[in-house]
């Protein structure tokens, strides 16, 4: 790939975040220790490629704006492969890396440390996240989570359910969409979360099993989708769907769903699904991508993903007045841990299709 075929971000941000500032090395103190040190690097490098951060996801689009407005003489690059096709695009460039940071679902990230592309960095803020959400040499670490909800359209449920035990009343009967945990990420994460929910955790998947086949057998199954669903959602075909947060407070505050859209953390129990990201080995701009990672996991950085709907990984990070009442404190979101996850989910591919198919 050539260089100019990566020079994207650049091109996208706006005009007044690239003219007549003031350095902010004049304007105020450093983000953490060493941060001007470590922009005085990066600005001979110049250039720092991100991979799979496409703009549009996470606001990632603010914090490319963020970035170039305080690091103007470091050009950000960004490409949107998806999680899985980021690992094995780093796998075909290792003898010539093009990327100096990837962004993917965390269980991509093991599988990338596994295959030794990715680097040892430990960014500010490193030893806050919980043992779960980082790889101890930092070859990878949570920047933002995506927690499990009820996603409610309330023009066509009377009563908000609360909790999983609600969603097997009989009154939502042929209500509740939820995706395929065979072949979506999000299908093998709830699942998790509804385990937690009936007693069970990432060690014990079968109450989880057991609950979307009792969810079944109770008739309270509209369909389980094999692809997101965000479309029939806003069209108003889906009562309630059982995803990620973000999507329902996408839904209603961006997408005009408005009070017709709740959003409900299921009260017995929810699980948080890790994103992380990796300085990539032997990456052509190395203090740049450094720059760029402290840049996220900064509280400035990690307050940009809040205002995206989905919750920083650093814990303690206060949340933007506009942005803190959309996304309340739940203790019951449990952090998940996707080594232990991705061991399980051929049971929970089988488990679930004996429960819900009768399939052996």
């Amino acid at each position: 790939m050539q260089r100019r075929h990566l020079i994207q971000a650049a091109a996208a941000l706006p005009l007044a975040a690239l003219v007549q500032r003031t350095s902010w090395a004049q304007e105020g103190a450093e983000l953490y220790a060493g941060e001007k040190e470590l922009y005085d690097l990066a600005k001979k490098e110049g250039f720092c490629v991100s991979f799979d951060t496409g703009p549009e996801w996470a606001n990632w689009k603010a914090l490319f704006a963020e970035f170039k407005k305080r690091y103007p003489d470091v050009e950000l690059s960004y490409n949107d492969l998806g999680s899985a096709a980021t690992v094995v695009a780093l796998e075909k460039m290792r003898r010539r890396p093009q990327a100096d940071t990837a962004y993917y679902f965390a269980a991509s990230a093991v599988d990338a440390a596994k295959k030794d592309v990715v680097a040892p960095f430990k960014p500010i803020h490193f030893d806050k996240l919980p043992e779960v959400f980082r790889e101890a040499e930092g070859r990878w670490f949570t920047i933002h989570t995506l927690n499990i909800a009820f996603l409610v359209n309330k023009k066509l449920v009377k009563n908000v359910p609360t909790g999983w035990a609600d969603l097997l009343k009989p009154e939502y009967k042929n209500s509740v969409t939820y995706l395929d945990p065979r072949s979506a990420g999000v299908g093998q994460v709830l699942t998790l979360a509804a385990a937690y929910g009936n007693g069970g955790s990432v060690d014990n998947v079968k109450p989880g099993t057991d609950y979307l086949g009792k969810l079944h057998a109770a008739g309270n199954v509209q369909r389980v989708e094999g692809t997101t669903p965000y479309a029939k959602f806003i069209k108003g075909e889906i009562p309630i769907w059982i995803g990620y947060e973000n999507d329902g407070l996408k839904a209603k505050h961006n997408d005009g769903m408005g009070d017709a859209c709740e959003v409900v953390i299921p009260k017995e129990a929810s699980v948080a699904a890790p994103y992380a990201i990796s300085l990539v080995k032997g990456g052509p701009n190395p203090n740049a991508g450094k720059l760029w990672l402290n840049f996220i996991m900064s509280e400035a950085g990690q307050q940009l993903f809040a205002k995206g709907f989905v919750r920083p990984a650093v814990p303690g990070v206060k949340l933007p007045d506009d942005v803190a009442s959309k996304l309340p404190a739940a203790a019951q979101i449990r952090p998940l841990d996707v080594i232990k996850a991705s061991a399980k989910k051929a049971e929970i591919d089988q488990l679930w299709a004996q429960t819900t198919l009768g399939r052996s």
